[in-house]
């Protein structure tokens, strides 16, 4: 049982009103019983994830963080929304059991989904999990199979079509997040203009519009403990929209941190690429191409994106911990992350053929 993914206790401030939850929980599905157990799942540094327990009846409860948050982010209620939508084509998405936008239940919008008990690849392999170095390719494999199988979903079929803005994905997406991190900006962090206005030059045309996750990582999938093998589950849809399949893959590859990378980067290390059979970041992008049948000569813009990127999200969740919003720990060394994020960015830039 120590492979399968367990909740722990609840990080100080971050407690829900357990009478409220079981007041919301009772009314949407009737026949339970007894006191709810609430715990929460360590991983994440963004929206908040409980296990809420009767007995063997075991849910999971999804809200944003506590403290002020930028406008539309952390929206749950467009979270489940997309993932009622998809599961009936895309069947690793969990199913959504109800949907709170009432504040005056737990002060913010929030959703409740089925958990899916398996086994979670964090930042190392978990307690009694070992797998040969085949059969780590193998898994690799396996897992990029499911951003395949996403980037080939009918999203007009699945009523997703209207999620996303059209042609000019990477465009706004360049815009988006410069103008995020711009906002987002502390005094101890550099200013990422040489990077902003490189990627701004280097733009290329959309290469197709598909539904993409937006975080695909390997602690966002759900293995099966029978078979670990086995993808059951994708999990944490809050960025998924309609946009570029190769900007998804470039999101992805800035978590994807190999055995020899740097010691600054393996610090930022959140998932066990670095194990022996896992595939390389360019084995990774020819591995993908392969499959999805998408083509590109230079995958540098989408590999320093993602890079960006990352440092953006890491500077939004910075900002509200410098300006005292936040009291969690864990993110006082996210300003050297960025830091060391932009230097990493202009590395790419510097021996780049674009």
């Amino acid at each position: 049982m120590t492979q399968i993914d367990e909740a722990v206790d609840i990080r100080e401030g971050e407690e829900l009103d357990t009478g409220a939850v079981d007041r919301f929980m009772k009314e949407a599905i009737p026949d339970l019983q007894g006191e709810p157990e609430i715990r929460q799942y360590p991983g994440g540094a963004s929206n908040l994830t409980y296990q809420v327990d009767y007995g063997d009846r075991s849910y999971v409860l999804r809200r944003p963080p506590f403290g002020k948050i930028a406008k539309s982010a952390h929206d749950m209620l467009r979270e489940a929304k997309v993932m009622r939508a998809l599961k009936p084509v895309y069947p690793y998405v969990p199913n959504i059991i109800a949907i709170c936008d009432d504040h005056d239940v737990l002060g913010c919008d929030f959703y409740v989904m089925e958990r899916l008990k398996g086994i979670i690849l964090r930042q190392d392999f978990p307690k009694d999990f070992e797998l040969s170095e085949a059969d780590t390719r193998k898994l690799c494999l396996n897992v990029i199979d499911k951003l395949v199988d996403l980037h080939r979903v009918d999203a007009k079929a699945a009523g997703l079509d209207k999620l996303g803005k059209g042609e000019g994905y990477v465009q706004r997406q360049i815009g988006g997040w410069s103008d995020r991190f711009r906002k987002a900006r502390t005094d101890d962090v550099g200013d990422f203009e040489q990077v902003m206005s490189w990627l701004n030059d280097k733009m290329p045309d959309d290469i197709a519009q598909v539904v993409i996750h937006n975080d695909f990582r390997f602690d966002n999938v759900v293995l099966n403990p029978d078979n670990p093998f086995e993808v059951i589950g994708v999990l944490d849809w809050e960025m998924a929209t309609i946009g570029d399949p190769l900007m998804d893959l470039g999101n992805s590859l800035a978590y994807w941190i190999e055995a020899d990378d740097e010691g600054p980067f393996q610090m930022l290390r959140r998932q066990p690429t670095h194990r022996p059979g896992m595939l390389t970041r360019k084995e990774v992008v020819a591995y993908y191409m392969e499959q999805s049948g998408f083509k590109v000569d230079n995958f540098d813009f989408y590999e320093i994106y993602g890079l960006f990127r990352l440092a953006v999200i890491i500077q939004q969740i910075y900002y509200r911990f410098y300006h005292g919003q936040t009291k969690d720990k864990r993110f006082a060394a996210f300003g050297h992350a960025a830091n060391y994020l932009e230097k990493r960015c202009q590395r790419l830039i510097a021996e780049s053929s674009l």
